[in-house]
């Protein structure tokens, strides 16, 4: 299975891809698409659209896991970041490809195993679990890639489970 994690944003929208054979993550692309800060917003929501359609087009993913959005004290950040979610999803849905929808607790607990885990804690698993040699930069490409393995243990839980319930 291959799962384009994404951290959603106006400004920078962090990506990974990564295979999900058996047990084992192996990292395939990641990066971030960036808009330039002084363009107006339409422009800089349809190069994330652009962006996002190519890759998706480019890497084929099965999947596509996204952070889900939660309110923070800046209002205006809040909704930019909201949009560029929409053009992402609007991209996968359009392909075919389903979407999957994860909370930043659910990003650490699938990840980490806790929770309340630490930023630095994520970035740290997320180097081990790839086999990277360094963490990725910006933080919203670690965080892509966090929400791409969030989504493969689920996957690979889900499968499990019905296996078992199969038999």
């Amino acid at each position: 299975m291959r799962v384009l994690g994404i951290d959603p944003g106006i400004a920078i929208a962090g990506f990974g891809f990564i295979d999900y054979i058996g047990h084992r993550l192996t990292p395939v692309q990641y990066g971030a698409i960036q808009t330039e800060a002084h363009t107006p917003e339409a422009e800089r929501l349809l190069q994330v659209y652009d962006s996002a359609a190519a890759l998706m087009d480019r890497y084929k993913p099965d999947a596509v896991a996204i952070e889900k959005l939660f309110f923070n004290r800046n209002v205006t950040t809040a909704f930019s970041v909201g949009q560029a979610r929409g053009v992402i999803i609007l991209a996968a849905v359009q392909r075919g490809i389903s979407v999957a929808e994860y909370t930043p607790l659910q990003v650490k607990q699938g990840v980490v195993g806790y929770g309340k885990a630490e930023k630095n804690q994520v970035q740290e698993m997320v180097k081990m679990l790839l086999k990277l040699s360094a963490i990725p930069k910006p933080d919203d490409v670690a965080d892509a890639l966090a929400i791409a393995i969030c989504h493969a243990h689920s996957a690979g839980v889900m499968n499990k489970l019905n296996e078992v319930s199969r038999k």
